[in-house]
């Protein structure tokens, strides 16, 4: 699948897009940018959220580039434009989610180290928070600094404790049951209605976003599988430990959104106080998407983001 425009989602000038073969049979779809400016700043590689895909980016690409940074980002397997891993469905599985860091590994060997300049930055949504912190914690890891939105330490709003969750989410895996989907109301996984979203409280975005799913319905990964709630269980538990937060070796900022209702905010703070090195801004009035909000909320984002991780000059259009 190459990579889909839309009149309210163009395309960024200057792609470079394709898939990498991460393992037999599995390919994960990339795209990627040269900074629009002659100063360069290093690049930003971004990794998206669960059910999230490349286009649904293009806008934070030309914010980032006219910053003087290149850009490059990947769709995780079993989602967006990659290669589904239950075959014929659309459902989103992975076995564990340490799978998702050889996508990273074959991504920077293979796209962002030949062409990209240094230093790289890592700009990480929900899901990807967990994969990327654990990554930090080994030698060689890539990354100068970690930015990571609306970070998926703990779930919010689940029927029962985390823990009694996780067992359950085990258990079944065990059982044979981990490609079938999550139970429960399937229609809040292709939701198309703005009222009500938690994603986000911005109307343009949200219905922009939906333009994208109509003219490839493809990208939507659907609900997610019992074998990827064990495997989310299982790498939000290694963030509770004591000693676990002080390994993360890669400078962190963690942004939260006040008014999230996907994941944990009082999680997040917790885990943020054990960083050795990070810190946490709560932007209030922002629902989970936070880079898919109202241009308010954007705002008190990139400025944080400017101090954390400066680029070059901005300008208006790239």
């Amino acid at each position: 699948m190459t990579l889909v425009s839309t009149p309210k989602n163009p395309v960024p000038l200057g792609a470079n897009a394709g898939y990498l073969e991460v393992r037999k049979g599995v390919k994960v779809r990339y795209a990627s940018w040269q900074s629009a400016l002659q100063q360069r700043g290093g690049t930003v590689c971004i990794f998206p959220g669960r059910n999230e895909y490349i286009e649904k980016y293009f806008e934070v690409v030309g914010e980032l580039r006219r910053r003087g940074f290149a850009v490059a980002i990947i769709d995780w397997r079993g989602q967006g434009g990659s290669t589904r891993l239950v075959r014929g469905s659309s459902r989103g599985h992975i076995r564990n989610f340490v799978d998702y860091e050889q996508d990273i590994h074959h991504f920077m060997k293979g796209v962002v180290l030949p062409d990209c300049p240094m230093p790289y930055y890592a700009l990480a949504h929900s899901m990807s928070a967990p994969i990327l912190f654990n990554a930090a914690t080994k030698r060689g890891c890539w990354f100068h600094r970690l930015i990571t939105t609306s970070p998926m330490v703990e779930l919010a709003g689940l029927p029962l404790p985390q823990n009694v969750c996780a067992g359950l989410a085990t258990g079944l895996s065990w059982m044979g049951l981990g490609k079938q989907a999550v139970p429960g109301d399937q229609s809040v996984w292709t939701s198309d209605v703005f009222e009500g979203n938690p994603l986000t409280s911005d109307r343009e975005r949200f219905y922009r976003n939906v333009e994208v799913l109509n003219a490839a319905p493809g990208l939507a990964a659907g609900p997610p599988t019992i074998g990827w709630l064990h495997a989310a269980f299982d790498a939000m538990s290694r963030l509770e430990g004591e000693k676990y937060a002080p390994k993360i070796r890669v400078p962190s900022l963690l942004v939260v959104a006040g008014d999230d209702k996907i994941v944990s905010n009082k999680a997040i703070e917790a885990l943020s106080s054990r960083l050795r090195a990070g810190t946490q801004i709560v932007l209030r009035g922002s629902r989970h998407e936070i880079l898919q909000e109202r241009d308010s909320i954007r705002e008190q984002f990139w400025a944080a983001f400017d101090a954390f991780a400066p680029g070059v000059t901005v300008r208006k259009s790239a």
